[in-house]
């Protein structure tokens, strides 16, 4: 029961689907959402040229919104429009483009390559464009043109990769066209960043390592201090060593004064007497020598006699 649920409210959504497509084909439509509110049911529509979906004065948005509650029978309807922002990354848009390209005359290998750099100067990861029907002949064929790295198969391939498809008739025949975008922005499983190794320290290592570094801090500051200490009292004692020797030598200058001045005192106290008078004992010295050595030489001449 619940299965059957599923299946008719997908197979709605499609044919809603394909109603806005056929008629907002000239204003670019690029797909919609259905979200469903307890006011109502609102359909978010996206196009290129938003201003062809709401029309002139809101007409056209009040018949595909009568068109929605009477075909569809959606419960209170409101259509919502939002422009698209870069219409080379919508491939319900580039379909459509190459659709009217193709219509216009021009070659499909032509016109599926100037889609590949529109889509890709647009930032897309990967796109791979396919064509298929009577495209060279009587017999049909499928041609495929694909740039950039692009997911086929897996989860990311239905996650990730958005799809569209436009049909446009050619005088050989019906032709498809399929485009399949991964966008920019998308991050795939399979990729690996590799990060340089980073050190994972603990709140009590941060801890540990601040303190010893205000520790330091203050040693260092202490050592300064102490060093300007030291060198305060080595500039003390040199000082007080200076003063010393200064003393010094004024005493010995002073006492090497003195002496001269006692000496010079000295010799300006001995009289002129005791002078006379040593010379005088020093001449009657001599007198005395001189008549011992006459009385010898008499006595050496009355022996001879």
């Amino acid at each position: 029961m619940i299965e059957k649920d599923f299946v008719t409210e997908g197979l709605k959504r499609t044919k809603i689907d394909e109603y806005l497509e056929s008629e907002l084909e000239r204003a670019g439509y690029g797909g919609m959402e259905v979200q469903v509110t307890p006011l109502g049911t609102m359909v978010v529509v996206y196009a290129e040229r938003p201003g062809m979906v709401i029309g002139r004065g809101g007409k056209t948005v009040r018949g595909i919104t009568q068109n929605l509650k009477t075909k569809f029978e959606l419960e209170n309807p409101q259509v919502e429009v939002k422009e698209v922002g870069v219409p080379e990354l919508n491939p319900k848009i580039m379909a459509h483009k190459i659709a009217s390209m193709l219509q216009r005359g021009m070659h499909f290998r032509r016109v599926s390559y100037t889609s590949l750099r529109r889509i890709m100067g647009a930032g897309a990861q990967g796109v791979e464009v396919t064509i298929s029907g009577k495209i060279r002949g009587a017999r049909s064929a499928t041609a495929k043109f694909s740039d950039g790295y692009i997911k086929k198969c897996g989860e990311p391939a239905t996650r990730f990769v958005k799809e569209g498809f436009a049909t446009v008739q050619l005088k050989p025949g019906v032709l498809g066209i399929y485009v399949r975008i991964m966008p920019p922005e998308v991050i795939l499983p399979d990729k690996v960043d590799i990060h340089p190794p980073v050190i994972e320290e603990t709140v009590t290592e941060v801890v540990e390592e601040t303190a010893e570094i205000v520790e330091d801090e203050e040693i260092a500051e202490s050592a300064e201090e102490a060093e300007l200490i030291e060198s305060e009292e080595e500039l003390e004692e040199l000082e007080e060593s200076l003063e010393e020797v200064e003393e010094e030598a004024e005493v010995e200058e002073a006492v090497e004064s003195d002496a001269v001045e006692e000496e010079v005192e000295v010799a300006e106290e001995v009289p002129e007497s005791d002078a006379v008078e040593e010379e005088a004992v020093e001449s009657d010295a001599v007198e005395e020598e001189v008549p011992e050595e006459k009385s010898e030489s008499a006595k050496e001449k009355e022996e001879s006699s």
